[in-house]
């Protein structure tokens, strides 16, 4: 779980800071070294120029050292801190449950206010620096709350629970 500043430090509890430093590791080394062998391998089938598993391997490589230098660059800026406190105030690390004024509580949503970096299965995850994020950022549980939706309509939601996302 996560909370970032658009290029300022990444909140991160312990065990998404471990996550995230097991994946680095196996990037660098295990997966690297097999793409490397792919590359190697089909270079050695000669014509470059119409070698599918080349291109393929070439591209697979490109992605694999762009998401290395992610990593690298997010454990860098990482902050490890503790889970937040379950009082109920909305933070970064919190699953929040909301729903829209005017709406029934069968319709209320759930999110992880964080990062994307780390996004549980089967939870959104809204960013602090979203319009939704932003509103609610640092309110309590109750509260109703204004903000300015992306398409420029002013919509209000009320704030049906805050509690500490587990993982």
């Amino acid at each position: 779980m996560t909370q970032s500043t658009e290029q300022g430090t990444i909140w991160l509890t312990q065990d998404a800071y471990d996550k995230l430093t097991t994946e680095l590791e196996d990037l660098k080394g295990p997966v690297r070294q097999e793409v490397i062998a792919r590359i190697a391998a089909a270079r050695d089938e000669g014509d470059l120029k119409e070698n599918g598993g080349y291109h393929a391997a070439r591209e697979e490589q490109g992605k694999l050292e762009g998401r290395i230098r992610q990593l690298e660059d997010m454990l860098r800026r990482a902050e490890v801190g503790e889970t937040p406190a379950d009082d109920g105030v909305v933070e970064p690390g919190m699953k929040v449950t909301y729903k829209f004024v005017g709406d029934d509580d069968d319709e209320a949503e759930t999110f992880l206010l964080g990062a994307r970096e780390i996004e549980p299965e089967g939870l959104t995850v809204y960013s602090p620096s979203s319009p939704l994020g932003s509103a609610i950022n640092g309110r309590s549980k109750g509260d109703t709350v204004s903000y300015l939706a992306p398409n420029g309509k002013e919509l209000q939601v009320v704030i049906l629970d805050a509690v500490p996302f587990t993982g």
